[in-house]
C-alpha cells in the first residue's frame, strides 16, 4: 500500500493512495478461507467447498469488502503515522473510477488538519471574581415576594375592583338555551386574572355582594369547544362575595407554607438560595473574562471549513431571530456577514482551545452527569419522560448537545483552578450590571 502526499498548505491536506491488486486478492483469499469451514453447498460436505468454486462464487461480493478495509486500514495508518487529527470527515474518493478485477485501487482522501494547539500558562492567567454578600434587605425583599405568592383573599365591603376576588354562582346560555359546561356554584374568580372568556370579568368589576347581573360575551372563533365556538352566550351571575387580596403575613406560617420549620429556617434558606444566584451569576462574569483572555492571548491557525460552517450557522439563528414568523427552512440563502465571520473564528478557536485542554488533561463527562442532564432536559417534556430518554439514546446528535456545556464547563473550572483568582466585593446592583452587559454582547 502506497500513500503519496498531493497537498500540503496550511491546514490543507491531500494524499493519493494506492491498493495494490494483489493485497486486496489476499484480503479476499483471507475472508474466504475464514469462512470455509462454514460453507455448505450443494454436492460439497460443509466445510469442503474448494476455496476456487467460492471465490468464484463470491468473490465479487467480497472485493468491495476487502476494498473498503484496505482504504480504511491506510487511513488509519495515515492518521496514526502523521499524527494529524481530521477536522470534519475526510474526503474520499475513487481516483479510478473505471476499475476492473485485476487492477489497483487508488483513492483521493482530502482534509483540513486540526491545527497545533500552543502551550499557554494557565497559573499566568489572572481573573476577578465578584463575591455578593446576601443583606437583610435583600432577604426581606424574597420574604416579601413569598408572602404576596402566598397571598390570601379577605371579604370586603363595597365594589370589586381589578385584582379583587369575587365568589360567584353562574349559569350560561345560548339563544335561551343553556349548555353544557357552562355553570357552577360558589366559584372564586379573581378579577383580571383573564382565566375566563374574553370580556367576562371586566363586566363584574364594580358588583357587589348580592348583585345579581347578566355577562354577555362571545365566544371567541378558536375555542375549543366547535358548539360554541364564535357563538354569542349570556350569563347569569349571582355574586356571593367580595374579597381583596392580602399578603399572607412574614411569620412562622408563612415559613411552614414553603416547608421551612420557622421564619428563621426559612430566611437561612433564603440566603443560601441568594448565594448560589449570584455565585452562578458571578462564575459567568468570570467564565467571559477567561474565555476574552484565552481568546486575546492563544492564537493558532483556523480549520476553514469548520469557521464557515459556524458562520453559517450563526447567520442562520440570528436571522430566525429577526424573522421570528419564518419556522421552517423556506427562505433565501443567508449571506454570513463580517461580523458573523468574526464571532466564528472566536467560537472555533475558543472550542478547539478548550477542547485540546480538556484532552491533554483526560477530562470527561461521566455517565452520572449526563444522566442527570437527560432528566433535566426530560422534565420539559412531562409525561413524555421515557421517550425523550429514548430519543437521546438513539440520537448521537443529541447526546452531544447535551455532553458538550457539561464538557466546557469541567474545563472552564479547570483553568479556574490554575488561574490567579481574586475576589472583588460588589454590590448586588454592580453584578446584576455586569450580568446585563454580558447579555448585550451576546
Amino acid at each position: 500500500m502506497q500513500v503519496t502526499e498531493t497537498l500540503n498548505e496550511g491546514l490543507k491536506r491531500s494524499y493519493h493512495i494506492t491498493v495494490p491488486a494483489t493485497e486486496l486478492d489476499a484480503k479476499v483469499d483471507e475472508k474466504l478461507a475464514e469462512a470455509q469451514p462454514d460453507v455448505e453447498m450443494k454436492g460439497f460436505r460443509k466445510g469442503k467447498v474448494p476455496l476456487a468454486l467460492l471465490k468464484k462464487q463470491f468473490g465479487q461480493r467480497l472485493m468491495g469488502e476487502a476494498m473498503q478495509e484496505a482504504v480504511d486500514n491506510a487511513m488509519s495508518q495515515h492518521f496514526e503515522d502523521s499524527g494529524d487529527r481530521p477536522a470534519q470527515q475526510p474526503e474520499v474518493k475513487m481516483a479510478n473510477e473505471d476499475w476492473k478485477p485485476g487492477e489497483d485501487v487508488e483513492v483521493d482522501m482530502s482534509y483540513e488538519a486540526l491545527p497545533d494547539i500552543p502551550d499557554f500558562d494557565a497559573k499566568s492567567i489572572q481573573l476577578e471574581k465578584m463575591v455578593v454578600t446576601p443583606d437583610e434587605a435583600a432577604v426581606d425583599e424574597a420574604l416579601q415576594s413569598l408572602a404576596e405568592n402566598a397571598q390570601n383573599f379577605e371579604a370586603k365591603d363595597g365594589a370589586a375592583e381589578d385584582g379583587d376576588q369575587v365568589v360567584i354562582d353562574f349559569k350560561g346560555s345560548i339563544d335561551g338555551e343553556e349548555f353544557e359546561g357552562g355553570a357552577a356554584e360558589d366559584y372564586p374568580l379573581t378579577l383580571g386574572s383573564n382565566s375566563f372568556i374574553p370580556g367576562f370579568e371586566e363586566q363584574l368589576k364594580g358588583v357587589s355582594v348580592g348583585d345579581e347581573k347578566t355577562v354577555e360575551v362571545k365566544f371567541p372563533e378558536e375555542y375549543g369547544a366547535e358548539t360554541l365556538a364564535g357563538k354569542d352566550a349570556q350569563f347569569a351571575v349571582t355574586v356571593k362575595e367580595v374579597k381583596a387580596p392580602a399578603a399572607a403575613e412574614v411569620d412562622d406560617e408563612l415559613a411552614k407554607k414553603y416547608g421551612a420549620e420557622d421564619l428563621e429556617a426559612l430566611k437561612t434558606q433564603i440566603r443560601e438560595r441568594l448565594e448560589a444566584e449570584y455565585g452562578n451569576a458571578s462564575r459567568a462574569v468570570m467564565k467571559r473574562e477567561l474565555l476574552d483572555k484565552l481568546d486575546e492571548q492563544v492564537k493558532f491557525d483556523l480549520p476553514p471549513s469548520l469557521v464557515e460552517a459556524e458562520a453559517k450557522q450563526i447567520a442562520h439563528q440570528l436571522w430566525h431571530e429577526e424573522n421570528p414568523e419564518h419556522q421552517g427552512h423556506d427562505h433565501p440563502e443567508i449571506e454570513p456577514t463580517e461580523e458573523h465571520q468574526k464571532l466564528a473564528e472566536r467560537r472555533v478557536r475558543l472550542g478547539l482551545l478548550l477542547a485540546e485542554i480538556g484532552r491533554e488533561n483526560d477530562i470527561q463527562v461521566t455517565d452520572q452527569e449526563m444522566t442527570q442532564a437527560v432528566m433535566n432536559q426530560a422534565r420539559q417534556y412531562p409525561g413524555q419522560e421515557r421517550q425523550f430518554f429514548e430519543f437521546v439514546q438513539q440520537n448521537p446528535q443529541m447526546r452531544q448537545q447535551l455532553q458538550a456545556p457539561i464538557f466546557e464547563d469541567k474545563v472552564v473550572d479547570y483553568v479556574f483552578e490554575l488561574a490567579e483568582v481574586s475576589e472583588k466585593e460588589v454590590s448586588k446592583e454592580e453584578l446584576q450590571k455586569a450580568v446585563e452587559e454580558l447579555e448585550d454582547e451576546e
